[in-house]
């Protein structure tokens, strides 16, 4: 590998707002690779700012124009021509704190001619909630030792509102490359398939508890608005069957990484199911019944201890549990602040 770490950045008509981006990006120096996906973005400047970035900084950043084929595709694009020793991707409306991004870097140099190569590195994300200009730092002291390599069967416990985002992993690129990592094209939501599929491939980690990235959150028309979601319920679905589908839980070496998969299994059940249950129609209820299904019959054992879980109280039987499921998500939304 060439560089020291790929960053990945989707633009679709992101001329508004990638200069942010891709400029805190380049503090990191000369050891990165910047790849900018434009998936073919005709509203806007977005082709043209890729090409002059390009231009300007030849050693440092890639453009590659695709048609258009999602985030997802953009995700894989730049996994294709990565010539980074790690990878990280970066949507481009949202940022990397440039102080952190320098300690990551000198952290990732230090690992770089280990003899046993990290594959996962952890730093913090910070929600930006954009319609009260609030800001919620997601950290995980309390589940990872800070600063130097472990392994799964070190962490502690997650709360039910720590999660391991895309915004939060940094993977090695061939470790990804290993467990074929395709994502699926015109598909919303699938940075819980970055955050989840590769974890089981991953055995060398290590955490530093540093708020990198910057997550942009609430405005209108974003892929997580809640009534976006509604609309887009089907490609979430799909994500959560994929989910279900891409790790076989029974394999799994560590039992505090199986455990963590199902909890993150279990939040997918429940997003889908509180959005359908939100929607209410007919057909709405028949997906929500046809999703638990589905996990019944591909594992009954697991769909037992998933109708115990979160996702299990967001499928409760009867009205009466319907109006309770509801309930508690937005009590959870507000007091998590999750969108």
């Amino acid at each position: 590998m060439s560089k020291l770490i790929t960053f990945a950045v989707p633009c679709y008509n992101s001329a508004a707002y990638m200069d942010h981006c891709v400029r805190t990006l380049l503090t990191g120096g000369d050891d990165i690779e910047i790849i900018l996906v434009d998936d073919g973005s005709t509203k806007d400047d977005t082709p043209a700012i890729c090409d002059r970035y390009q231009a300007e900084y030849p050693d440092i950043v890639r453009a590659i124009h695709q048609e258009n084929g999602g985030h997802g595709e953009g995700v894989n694009q730049g996994l294709r021509h990565a010539q980074g020793m790690y990878y990280k991707v970066v949507d481009s409306d949202d940022w990397l704190d440039e102080a952190a991004l320098k300690a990551v870097l000198d952290k990732l140099r230090a690992f770089a001619g280990a003899e046993q190569p990290l594959d996962l590195f952890i730093a913090n994300y910070v929600y930006e909630h954009v319609e009260d200009n609030t800001q919620k730092v997601m950290k995980y002291t309390n589940v990872f030792p800070e600063g130097r390599v472990f392994t799964w069967n070190e962490i502690g416990r997650f709360r039910p509102s720590q999660y391991l985002l895309m915004h939060s992993v940094i993977y090695r690129t061939e470790m990804l490359r290993a467990c074929q990592l395709e994502l699926p094209k015109h598909t919303f939501y699938v940075d819980n398939i970055v955050a989840y599929q590769p974890l089981p491939y991953v055995e060398k980690l290590c955490y530093l508890d540093l708020d990198l990235y910057h997550y942009f959150i609430g405005r209108e028309g974003q892929s997580v608005n809640e009534s976006v979601m509604m609309k887009r319920i089907d490609q979430q679905l799909k994500v959560t069957k994929i989910i279900m589908d891409c790790v076989d839980l029974s394999t799994v070496k560590s039992r505090k990484l199986e455990r963590y998969l199902e909890r993150f299994l279990s939040i997918m059940l429940a997003v889908s199911s509180i959005h359908l249950l939100m929607i209410g129609d007919s057909l709405a209820m028949k997906k929500r019944r046809d999703m638990w299904r589905y996990l019944e019959q591909k594992d009954p054992a697991l769909y037992r201890r998933m109708r115990l879980s979160v996702g299990g109280f967001t499928y409760l039987p009867s009205k009466l549990g319907n109006r309770l499921s509801l309930a508690g998500y937005r009590l959870a939304k507000k007091v998590v602040k999750f969108q």
